[in-house]
C-alpha cells in the first residue's frame, strides 16, 4: 500500500492542488488584501506564514513554483503594491527560499512572471532612501543576482533602470560591510555580462574599487574576494577596461598578489581564489597592451614556476590549465622561419585559374612577406560590442640571420643524362669523419665517372634477390662480379654489397661521383674498404630486396621498381629512392594496440615550448636540414641527426634543432599552394642508441588529429628490414597534437587573421646505433609503387581466363600517365550468347587517391585489384558478374611530389567534379568524360566508389547519396513523407557491415552537404545519374569496434577491406539478380533478410557529431583559441562534450556528420 501511495505521489502534477491546502488558502488571503488595499498587518501577518511554510516544506515551495500556480504573480503584484518595510522583507525571503532550493527552473518561472523588472523597480525606490535600508538591499541584491543570469535582457534592464551606479555607489559607501557589499558584487558579475555596461561601470571606477577589496593572503573575507575577483574577471573582458587595468599598473599587482596566496596557501583550500586571480589574468591578456604588460612584469616565468610547483598536486590542475593558457596566449606569435609560405618547389602552370586561391598566389606581387602580417591589432580602436573578438598577430621579430653554408660538397659535372642516378640508402658504418650519415647503394648502370681518366664507366653495384631468412641459415648468392660482406662488429648484421674487383677511382672522387648529382656512399660499398673488413664472413646472407607474402606471390620487384622510378617525372627531379619504397613493406606479424595517452603530456610539452622562452640561451636553433637553402651545411658532430625527404612522396622542408635531441620540423606546403601541411615523408640518420629523440611538426593546419586519440606515426628501419623485418610499425611515446605560438598569415590562412598552426609531437628511442629510419603520417603508396604492382598484376594473370587491361587514361600536368585498368572475366567461347553475356555486363567504376595524403585508400584499392586478379572462386563469379573499370591514382603529380591534398595546380581535385578544366584537370576530366561516355552509351555504372582516408574518425564507412536524408537533414519545406526514393544505396554499406571487420554502419551517412556538390560522390549521383555512389573512408588511427576494437589499422586490415568490398559487390549482385545464380536456399533468404533489414531507413534522430571523439581532459584547454573567452573550467566540463567548428579548407574528404541506421 505505501508503494502504490508512493507511486501515485510520483505522478500527480504539480498543479493539481488540493483545496484544502495551507498555502493555498494563504495566498488567497493575501489576494484579497491586494485587492482591498486591507491593513499593511494582516498583510505582514500573512507572508510571515508564507514565509515560515516556504522555509519548512519543500512541498509549499513546489506548489508556488507550479504551472498552474497564481501564488508567484500574488507575491510580485503585493511586492509592487506594498508601503510596508516588513511585509517587503517577507516577500523578498520568500522569493529568495523559493529560487534557492528550485534550481535553474523555479528562477525562470520567477523571469517570466515578470520578477526582474519588479526587483530593479523596487531597487530604485529604496535608493531614495537616506540612508538605505541594509537588509532591504541586502534581500534585494541577492535575489537579482541570482534570476539575472536566467533573463537574457538583465543587462539592459539593469542599465536602463539606472541600477548600475546604485549597486556601484552602495558598495564604495560600505566597503567595510562584507554582509552589504557581498551580493553586491555578486551583482556587478552579473550586469558585467553586458558589454556595454561593463564599460559603464568602468568609467565610474569599478576597476580601481575592486583591488581596494581584493590583495595578499589573508584568512578572512576569502569569500568576499572571490565574489571580487570573479566580478574583476568579468569586468576586464571589455577591452576598455582591460586598457584601464593596464594604465593603473594592475598586470603587476594581480601577479603579486598570485604569488603571494600561491606561497601561503599550502593546505589548497582557497583554490578558487587562486584560480580567480588567473581569470582576472586570463581576461586581462586578451588585449596586446595586456599581454605585453604581462611579459614585462615577468608573467611567464612567474607563472611557469608556480604551475610546475602545482603538478604534484592532482587538485590543483585547473590552475596549471588556466596558466598554461594563459602563458600560451602571451607567448609572442612568431612567424614559420621561412622565406616563404608557398611550396619550395615551383611548377608553372599551362592556364592560371582567374579566381580561387591559385589565382591570389599568383597576383601576389613578389615582395610581399606571406609569411606573416605586419600588424593585425585593433587595440587602439575604442570600440565596443556585445560579442567581442580579437585577432592578433603578436609578433616577434627577433629572428636570428642563420648561417645558410654549403651542407654538400658541390656536385662533380658529367656528361649524359640530365637526371642523376636512382639511388637507395642503406643502413652501413661511414668513414670515420662521418660516422653518422647513410650508405647509399647506386642503382644505375653505366655511370660515367670523371675521378679517373683511365677507368670510363664505374661498376654497376646490384643487390641478390633471396627470400628473407634468418642470416645463419642463408647461402650467399652474390651477383656477378661482386661479393657480399657484413660488419661482425654491428649490432645488427649488415649485408653490404662490394666491388670484387679495386675500383680506385670511387676513393678517388671522395664518394661522389655520379652525374650531375651529389651522391653520398658509404665505405663498405665498394673495395676501397679498410683492412679490418677482410675479416668478415665470405658466407653471410645477401638480404632479398623483395618479401614474398605468405598467402601469394609478391607484387613487388626492387628491380622493376628502379626502371619505373627512371620514368617518373617529380618537380624537383629525384634521383633518391627511399629505401622502404626499394625493398618494399609486408605487414609485421603482431598486433598494434591504439596507444593509450598518458594523463598531462600535452601539458608537459606545452611546457616544455614555453621554456623555450623562459630560457631562451638553452635553445640551439640551429638549421640541420633546409630545402629552401641546398647550400646549408650540416654540422659534423656525431650525435647531430641527418634529415633528408629527396624522394618521391617526401615531404620534409626545413628542420631546426632546438635542444641536443629535439627537432622542430617544417612541412612543404603542396606546390602552387601555401597550405595543406599534414603528409610527411622523411628520412633520419645518425641517431645514438638509449636517448628519446622528441620531434615536433610545428605547422599542421587541422584543428584536431586521431595523434590525440592513440595514433602513432610510423617508423621504417633499415637495419630491422636487412635483418628479416621489413615492415613499417607503429612508432612513438608522448604523442599529441596541439595549437603552438607560430601564426598564420591572413594569406595562408584564407583572409582570417591570428590563426595558429598546430604541432604534431612525438618521441622515439631509435632502435639501432646509425641506423637509418623512415618516419611517415601513413604507410607510404607512392605512384611507382603503383606502376609496379599493375605491371606484376598483368604479368602474373591468365589471360585465358581473365580479362586485364591497363590504358591511360590522360597525361597529368607533369606529364605522367594516369593509368586505367579494365579487368572482367574472359567469355567462355566464343559463341554468340557467351560474347553477349561479356559485352553486357553491368559496370563497376572504381577510383583512389585522388587526396595525395591518403595514402591508406592506395592501400584498400591494392587489396582490391589483387582480389580481382586473384584465382578465388568468388573473384571469378565476380569477374563474370561485372566489368571494372578503375583509376587507381587520380592524383599522380600529387602523390610522386609529396603534396597532401592537391594536384600540381594547387587546387583540391575532388573539388573539380562539376566544370573540370582539361588543362588544369585532366584526369578528373577524362575520369568524368568516361562516366559521361558509359551513361549515354546506356552502360550507366551499377556502383561508383571513390577510395578516400580520414584523418579525424576511426573505422572505416562510407559516404552515400539520398535525397530523403538530406531532406531531413536540411529541414527543407518538403517532408520526407514527399519524396519517394529506392532505398537501395543502404544494400552495399549494410553488406559490408556484416561481412568486413573493420566496416562501420553507424558511421555511414547519406546526407548530401552543399559544400560536397563538386565531390566526385555527388557529381557522379546528381550529373550521371548512379544512385550507388559512394566515397569509402579508410580510418588512418584503428578502429573503436568489432575485431579489431582497440588496434590500429595496418596494410593487412587496407588490403582486406578492399577484397572484402570486392565480395559484398558480388553479394549486391545475388541480391538483385538471385536466378542467374544457383544458391542454397537458405543464403538466400539470409541475404534477403539482409536488404530487407538494410531498407528499413529510420528516423535521423540521432546523429554522430564531427569529430566522434569524447573529449580527452586537455583538449578544452588548449585546442581552444588564445583568445577564447569562455572560462574554461576544466574539472566540472569535462562530461560536457560539444562539437568543434567545423573546418573549412581543411575539412577531410568526406562530411563529418552522420546517421544511424
Amino acid at each position: 500500500m505505501k508503494k502504490l501511495k508512493m507511486s501515485k505521489l510520483k505522478v500527480i502534477p504539480e498543479k493539481s492542488l488540493t483545496n484544502n491546502s495551507r498555502i493555498v488558502g494563504l495566498l488567497a488571503q493575501l489576494e484579497k488584501i491586494n485587492a482591498e488595499s486591507s491593513e499593511s498587518d494582516t498583510a505582514r501577518y500573512v507572508t510571515s506564514k508564507i514565509l515560515h511554510l516556504a522555509q519548512s516544506q519543500e512541498k509549499t515551495r513546489r506548489e508556488m513554483t507550479a504551472k498552474g500556480s497564481t501564488g508567484m504573480e500574488i507575491l510580485l503584484s503585493t511586492l509592487e503594491n506594498t508601503k510596508d518595510l516588513q511585509t517587503t522583507l517577507n516577500i523578498l525571503s520568500i522569493l529568495v527560499e523559493l529560487v534557492s532550493a528550485g534550481g535553474g527552473r523555479r528562477v525562470s518561472f520567477l523571469v517570466t512572471k515578470g520578477g526582474s523588472q519588479i526587483l530593479l523597480q523596487l531597487l530604485m525606490n529604496a535608493s531614495k532612501e537616506s540612508p538605505p535600508h541594509e537588509e532591504l538591499m541586502v534581500q534585494i541584491h541577492s535575489i537579482l543576482a541570482k534570476i539575472g543570469p536566467k533573463d537574457k535582457k538583465f543587462g539592459v534592464k539593469a542599465r536602463i533602470n539606472g541600477a548600475l551606479n546604485i549597486t556601484l555607489n552602495l558598495v564604495k559607501q560600505n566597503l567595510q560591510n562584507h554582509r552589504l557589499v557581498l551580493p553586491c558584487l555578486q551583482l556587478l558579475r552579473v550586469y558585467s555580462a553586458n558589454s556595454v555596461n561593463s564599460v559603464s561601470l568602468g568609467k565610474n571606477g569599478v576597476v580601481e574599487l575592486m583591488f581596494k577589496i581584493i590583495g595578499p593572503f589573508s584568512k578572512k573575507n576569502s569569500s568576499l574576494i572571490k565574489v571580487a575577483l570573479d566580478t574583476l574577471a568579468a569586468l576586464l573582458k571589455s577591452k576598455t577596461n582591460a586598457r584601464r587595468a593596464v594604465d593603473r599598473g594592475y598586470v603587476q599587482v594581480l601577479l603579486t598578489i598570485y604569488v603571494d596566496w600561491h606561497r601561503h596557501d599550502n593546505r589548497h583550500r582557497n583554490m578558487l581564489i587562486r584560480k580567480g586571480i588567473l581569470q582576472s589574468l586570463k581576461s586581462v591578456t586578451n588585449i596586446k597592451l595586456g599581454r605585453k604588460a604581462f611579459i614585462d612584469a615577468n608573467g611567464m616565468k612567474i607563472l611557469y614556476n608556480t604551475s610546475q610547483e602545482c603538478l604534484a598536486v592532482r587538485t590543483l590542475d585547473p590552475l596549471v590549465n588556466t596558466s598554461s593558457l594563459i602563458m600560451r596566449k602571451c607567448f609572442p606569435k612568431n612567424r614559420l622561419p621561412l622565406p616563404t609560405i608557398k611550396s619550395s618547389f615551383h611548377f608553372q602552370l599551362p592556364v592560371i585559374p582567374v579566381t580561387g586561391p591559385v589565382a591570389q598566389l599568383y597576383s601576389l606581387p613578389p615582395e610581399v612577406d606571406d609569411v606573416v602580417d605586419e600588424s593585425d591589432d585593433n587595440d587602439d580602436i575604442d570600440v565596443e560590442a556585445e560579442n567581442e573578438t580579437e585577432n592578433e598577430d603578436d609578433l616577434d621579430q627577433n629572428f636570428k640571420d642563420y648561417d645558410l653554408i654549403s651542407k654538400e660538397p658541390k656536385p662533380f659535372v658529367f656528361e649524359g643524362k640530365v637526371r642523376g642516378p636512382i639511388v637507395v640508402p642503406t643502413a652501413g658504418e661511414e668513414t670515420s669523419g662521418n660516422s653518422g650519415s647513410l650508405g647509399k647503394v647506386v642503382m644505375k648502370e653505366n655511370i660515367p665517372s670523371r675521378g679517373d681518366e683511365g677507368e670510363k664507366k664505374s661498376t654497376f653495384m646490384d643487390l641478390a634477390k633471396e627470400n628473407i631468412k634468418d642470416d645463419r641459415t642463408l647461402q650467399q648468392q652474390p651477383a656477378p662480379g661482386f661479393t657480399a660482406e657484413t660488419k661482425k662488429d654491428c649490432s645488427l648484421p649488415l649485408t653490404v654489397l662490394t666491388c670484387a674487383k679495386a675500383c680506385p677511382h670511387m676513393a678517388a672522387c671522395g664518394n661522389v661521383l655520379f652525374e650531375g648529382r651529389t651522391v653520398q656512399l658509404g665505405k663498405l660499398c665498394c673495395t676501397g674498404v679498410e683492412t679490418e673488413d677482410e675479416d668478415t664472413e665470405s658466407n653471410s646472407s645477401v638480404e632479398q630486396a623483395s618479401v614474398e607474402v605468405p598467402d601469394g606471390p609478391t607484387l613487388h620487384d626492387p628491380d622493376l621498381y628502379i626502371e619505373i622510378v627512371k620514368n617518373t617525372k617529380s618537380v624537383p627531379e629525384y634521383s633518391e629512392v627511399a629505401y622502404p619504397d626499394y625493398f618494399g613493406h609486408i605487414p609485421p606479424p603482431f598486433k598494434e594496440p591504439i596507444l593509450e595517452r598518458p594523463y598531462g603530456v600535452q601539458r608537459t610539452k606545452i611546457a616544455q615550448d614555453i621554456e623555450r622562452l623562459i630560457h631562451q640561451s638553452d635553445i640551439i636553433d640551429r638549421v640541420v636540414y633546409d630545402l629552401d637553402n641546398p647550400n646549408y651545411a650540416i654540422p659534423e658532430e656525431g650525435d647531430i641527426l641527418k634529415f633528408n625527404s629527396k624522394f618521391e612522396s617526401g615531404n620534409l622542408r626545413k628542420v631546426i634543432q632546438i635542444r641536443k635531441n629535439e627537432y622542430d620540423l617544417i612541412l612543404n606546403s603542396d606546390i602552387n599552394s601555401n597550405h595543406y601541411h599534414q603528409w610527411f615523408y622523411f628520412e633520419v640518420s645518425g641517431m645514438r642508441l638509449g636517448v628519446a629523440y622528441r620531434f615536433n611538426i610545428i605547422n599542421c593546419e587541422k584543428s584536431n588529429s586521431q595523434f590525440n586519440y592513440g595514433m602513432q606515426p610510423l617508423m621504417y628501419s633499415v637495419q630491422e628490414a636487412l635483418n628479416g623485418r621489413p615492415w613499417w610499425i607503429r612508432m612513438g611515446i608522448d604523442i599529441c597534437y596541439y595549437k603552438n605560438h607560430f601564426s598564420r598569415s591572413s594569406v595562408a590562412a584564407g583572409g582570417q587573421k591570428g590563426k595558429s598552426y598546430y604541432t604534431i609531437t612525438f618521441t622515439v628511442n631509435f632502435p639501432h646505433k646509425d641506423d637509418v629510419c623512415y618516419f611517415a603520417y601513413h604507410y607510404p603508396y607512392t605512384y611507382s609503387t603503383l606502376q609496379m604492382h599493375l605491371q606484376k598484376l598483368e604479368s602474373a594473370h591468365n589471360p585465358q581466363q581473365i580479362y586485364f587491361r591497363k590504358d591511360v587514361l590522360c597525361e597529368t600536368l607533369s606529364g605522367n600517365t594516369c593509368p586505367l585498368v579494365t579487368i572482367t572475366a574472359m567469355p567462355e567461347s566464343n559463341y554468340y550468347e557467351h560474347l553477349c553475356q561479356f559485352r553486357n555486363r553491368p559496370y563497376v567504376f572504381l577510383s583512389a587517391r585522388v587526396h595525395p595524403g591518403e595514402t591508406n585508400a592506395s592501400w584498400v584499392m591494392k587489396g582490391t585489384l589483387e582480389y580481382l586478379m586473384s584465382n578465388n572462386p568468388t573473384a571469378q563469379s565476380l569477374r563474370e558478374s561485372y566489368i571494372f573499370k578503375i583509376v587507381p591514382m587520380l592524383n599522380p603529380d600529387g602523390v610522386i611530389n609529396g603534396n597532401h591534398r592537391c594536384s600540381l595546380s594547387g587546387e583540391d581535385l575532388n573539388r573539380q567534379w562539376q566544370s573540370p578544366n582539361p588543362d588544369l584537370h585532366p584526369t578528373i576530366y577524362h575520369a568524368k568524360g568516361l562516366l559521361q561516355y558509359l551513361a549515354a552509351v546506356k552502360r550507366l555504372p551499377l556502383v561508383y566508389c571513390d577510395y578516400h582516408g580520414h584523418s579525424r574518425k576511426k573505422n572505416v564507412f562510407m559516404y552515400g547519396c539520398s535525397i530523403k536524408e538530406t531532406v531531413w537533414r536540411t529541414n527543407d519545406n518538403a517532408t520526407s513523407c514527399d519524396v519517394v526514393e529506392d532505398t537501395g544505396y543502404r544494400t552495399l554499406p549494410k553488406i559490408l557491415s556484416h561481412i568486413a571487420p573493420a566496416f562501420c554502419m553507424s558511421s555511414c551517412s547519406f546526407v548530401v552537404e552543399k559544400s560536397k556538390e563538386s565531390t566526385a560522390r555527388v557529381v557522379v549521383w546528381r550529373e550521371i545519374g548512379v544512385q550507388r555512389s559512394y566515397t569509402m573512408e579508410s580510418t588512418l588511427c584503428g578502429c573503436d569496434q568489432g575485431k579489431y576494437k582497440g588496434l590500429q589499422i595496418g596494410t593487412r586490415e587496407l588490403e582486406e577491406m578492399g577484397a572484402k568490398f570486392c565480395v559484398g559487390l558480388l553479394r549486391l549482385k545475388r541480391l538483385t539478380s538471385p536466378l542467374e545464380y544457383n544458391l542454397p536456399s537458405s543464403l538466400l533468404d539470409f541475404e534477403n533478410d539482409l536488404i530487407e533489414s538494410s531498407c528499413k531507413v529510420t528516423s535521423p534522430t540521432t546523429y554522430v557529431l564531427d569529430e566522434d571523439e569524447p573529449r580527452f581532459l586537455e583538449e578544452v584547454d588548449y585546442s581552444a583559441e588564445s583568445n577564447d573567452e569562455l572560462d574554461i573550467e576544466l574539472a566540472e566540463n569535462v562530461g560536457d562534450y560539444e562539437p568543434s567548428a567545423q573546418e573549412e579548407v581543411l575539412s577531410d574528404s568526406e562530411l563529418s556528420r552522420t546517421y544511424l541506421p
